[in-house]
């Protein structure tokens, strides 16, 4: 058999061996089969062996295998592709949302208000300081439009109006000289506070074992500005000296004054200053320690009921007039032997047989009726001289007493 008889056999054997299109599918499945053809290995090693005679006159022409136009061809339909379907892409409600986690509210956490308490036994209160009377009173307005005064609680500062008292600061001379040096620090004091609390916000905390209110109706209270104590700032600089009184920080606040004391802080520069020595005077006294002229002392009344510092109206002198006329009392002076003076104000006068009385503390004068406006006792309970000069300077009364 010759080479074209082999070559003709093995084209019929290809043709038979591969299945008829339908006729709606005849381009299609053909050029899916001339692809099959070129790229088989199986296809490639049969044609090796034949002859090489070109292979064109046996290829089916491209009649019988047209190339598909582009709108011929059919294409995969849509379906074969999967396409993501809404549960296959994670969906809001499968993501947590912030809402899924709870948020704390505000509500939870109380917000404190100005009357909470600094501490579960201390309540306080913020007010604003409107004006500093001295080194230890201040007033103060509340939040409602409320006025009132504050004496800090647990200190004194030496008195700028009047008098100073040497005897209540340990150790300081009881002389001109010592009673100019306190008036001095107490002058400090009071610029002291003035430049610390006028015009600031300050919160008020009251003392568990004192009273809330002092005999004059002043608030007795700690005074805390900027997270300080400014009653324990005061002693612990000079200023003041503990004050003789029951309170919660009494301990802490005499520790702070011996450390000052030591250091001779403020005040306590006053202890070493120099007294010069008296020059002798002839003061004219009366005969009678009793009663001079027409003025008499009828009743002495130095130890108060309690704290006498905290109770100055219950320390007082009565006066009696046990001559037959009239005395104008306007512009005397009545002083202890510390020099603390009051000043008697015009217009005063006492009948024959009258009596007046002098109280230490304050509220309104009357006929029978003096207060000498201190905010500390004046008279001394173991014993003091009582001293009344008339407006010339004259000492017309001089009344020694003893405890």
């Amino acid at each position: 058999m010759d080479e074209d008889s082999i070559f003709d056999d093995e084209i019929n054997t290809w043709e038979t061996s591969i299945p008829r299109p339908t006729p709606t599918a005849d381009r299609t499945e053909t050029q899916t089969l001339r692809s099959e053809t070129s790229t088989s290995p199986e296809r490639d090693t049969a044609t090796a062996t034949l002859s090489p005679t070109p292979t064109t006159t046996l290829t089916p022409s491209s009649t019988a295998t047209p190339i598909p136009s582009p709108t011929a061809t059919a294409t995969p339909p849509p379906t074969p592709v999967p396409t993501p379907t809404p549960t296959a892409t994670p969906t809001p409600s499968l993501t947590p949302t912030p809402t899924a986690t709870p948020t704390p509210s505000p509500s939870p956490t109380p917000t404190p208000t100005p009357t909470q308490t600094t501490t579960p036994d201390q309540p306080s209160v913020v007010v604003e300081v409107t004006g500093v009377t001295d080194g230890d009173t201040i007033d103060i307005l509340f939040q409602n439009g409320t006025e009132d005064t504050v004496r800090l609680l647990g200190v004194d500062t030496p008195e700028t109006y009047g008098s100073t008292t040497p005897g209540e600061f340990e150790g300081v001379p009881d002389s001109e000289a010592g009673r100019d040096c306190l008036r001095d620090q107490g002058q400090e004091a009071t610029a002291y506070m003035m430049d610390r609390l006028a015009g600031e916000s300050v919160r008020l905390v009251f003392d568990s074992q004192s009273d809330r209110r002092g005999s004059f109706n002043r608030l007795l209270a700690y005074v805390v500005a900027d997270g300080e104590n400014v009653n324990y700032q005061l002693v612990s600089e000079g200023y003041a000296r503990v004050y003789d009184s029951t309170f919660e920080q009494s301990d802490r606040f005499y520790a702070a004054e011996n450390d000052a004391q030591s250091s001779e802080r403020g005040v306590w520069v006053c202890r070493d200053v120099v007294t010069p020595t008296p020059t002798p005077t002839s003061t004219p006294e009366p005969t009678d320690n009793q009663q001079a002229g027409e003025l008499a002392v009828a009743q002495v009344h130095a130890d108060a009921e309690g704290n006498d510092h905290e109770n100055e109206n219950d320390e007082y002198i009565v006066f009696e007039n046990a001559g037959s006329s009239t005395l104008d009392l306007s512009g005397w002076t009545i002083a202890d032997e510390a020099d603390h003076t009051y000043y008697v104000p015009d217009g005063v006068e006492l009948g024959p047989g009258e009596t007046i009385t002098l109280y230490t503390g304050s509220s309104s004068d009357s006929n029978t009726e003096l207060y000498w406006g201190s905010d500390s006792a004046i008279w001394n309970n173991g014993g003091d001289t009582i001293v009344v000069s008339n407006g010339a300077g004259s000492v017309v009364l001089k009344y020694e007493y003893s405890g």
